[in-house]
């Protein structure tokens, strides 16, 4: 029978490695998006954006961008696949985080 504490430990692996792939995707779009969208770029602080100083308000501006998916109408194909990337793991990022903590209070 396989323990608890190894299914926690392993949901919290496969959390911290789709936080990595989330992390990694956004900073590619932010990449992408200086040039693509330099407008919107400037809205999120693309570059103070993963700073200690960074605006939340601003970064709260993407996420909206990103939820009603405003990108859809892009012309840029790059940047409107960035984006998907990013939801799709933004998605899956608070998924797998509702399946360990409902888990955790399981086991």
């Amino acid at each position: 029978m396989i323990s608890g504490d190894t299914i926690i430990f392993t949901l919290m692996l496969i959390v911290s490695i789709n936080l990595a792939r989330y992390l990694t995707a956004l900073r590619s779009l932010i990449y992408v998006m200086r040039e693509a969208h330099p407008l919107l770029y400037q809205q999120v602080d693309g570059g103070g954006f993963f700073t200690t100083h960074g605006n939340v308000m601003k970064q709260v501006r993407l996420f909206h961008y990103l939820k009603d998916k405003e990108f859809v109408n892009h012309h840029d194909p790059v940047f409107m696949s960035k984006c998907t990337k990013v939801r799709e793991l933004f998605i899956l990022f608070v998924v797998l985080i509702a399946v360990t903590l409902f888990a955790s209070f399981l086991v």
